[in-house]
């Protein structure tokens, strides 16, 4: 049934009904969340922020030192967490990590879509006429198994238990770079794709309880950006409004808004320092 104002006027429908949602503004504290990518980087960051605030960590990664690393800062601040070593690209192994965090833990409310990789190329490269280099399939094919193949995957796993458990939070971490950045073909198709599929997924499963959101970081300060050379980083970060790399622990602060805001879905948090393609 359609709901309008003049409806609200004659009285056919209670503002405790309208607003009763918005009373119940889910807490991170004591929350089960799932973390991918969480061995470092933005990852860890996330993972810090959600100790920090009570939540039950199940944090994900194929670098099993990085993600033990981020365990103890995690236990160090008083969470619990647990650590499961997996290849998020492969079905079988994201179904039976996704049992075995409910079975661990009891339940799952919030997942964070993290894990990333880049392997920038242009799509040809030519000198004089001639084409010296060009894209290659299999740096097409690792970037969207890991971008959007993987997040598809835990996406849906993750979303099969949330509807048992009565809801949950999904969030992608998508990026600037979808409006299309030169030489990142394969990642801007991925992070577009991500953004575009949380759209699909709050629409889908907003019946049953589950809320999708994504975010959408600009340049930050990671392992990727330390090893750029001081030249590229200083033409990367030139056109930013801020004038500066974003921070891990910025990132991390707008899931924290995305799991609080019950009224928020299906839209991107861009955190960008302004910054536009």
């Amino acid at each position: 049934m359609l709901l309008n104002w003049a409806m609200l006027r004659a009285g056919t429908f209670s503002t405790d009904l309208i607003y009763r949602r918005g009373q119940q503004q889910m807490q991170i504290s004591g929350k089960i969340t799932v973390i991918t990518g969480a061995g470092r980087g933005i990852g860890r960051a996330l993972s810090l922020e959600f100790a920090r605030r009570g939540a039950s960590l199940a944090l994900l990664d194929l670098d099993a030192a990085g993600i033990a690393e981020t365990q103890k800062l995690c236990t160090d601040l008083g969470a619990a967490a647990r650590t499961y070593q997996l290849n998020i690209t492969n079905e079988e192994q994201v179904t039976a990590t996704m049992q075995r965090i409910v079975a661990d833990f009891g339940r799952l409310d919030v997942l964070i879509n993290n894990a990333g990789i880049v392997k920038d190329a242009l799509l040809v490269k030519a000198k004089d006429g001639q084409v010296t280099d060009k894209m290659s399939l299999a740096q097409w094919q690792a970037v969207i198994d890991v971008n959007l193949t993987a997040v598809f995957l835990c996406a849906r796993e993750a979303a099969q238990h949330m509807v048992g458990f009565g809801g949950g939070v999904i969030i992608n971490i998508s990026s600037i770079s979808r409006a299309g950045n030169a030489g990142q073909t394969n990642y801007t198709a991925a992070k577009a794709g991500v953004a575009a599929m949380t759209v699909v997924w709050a629409k889908e499963l907003a019946r049953y309880g589950i809320r999708v959101a994504s975010i959408a970081p600009g340049f930050t300060k990671t392992d990727l950006t330390a090893a750029m050379r001081p030249e590229v980083l200083e033409k990367a970060v030139a056109p930013v409004p801020l004038k500066r790399l974003g921070a891990p622990e910025e990132i991390a602060h707008g899931a924290v808004f995305i799991v609080e805001n019950d009224f928020f879905t299906g839209r991107s948090v861009d955190i960008d320092g302004g910054l536009r393609f």
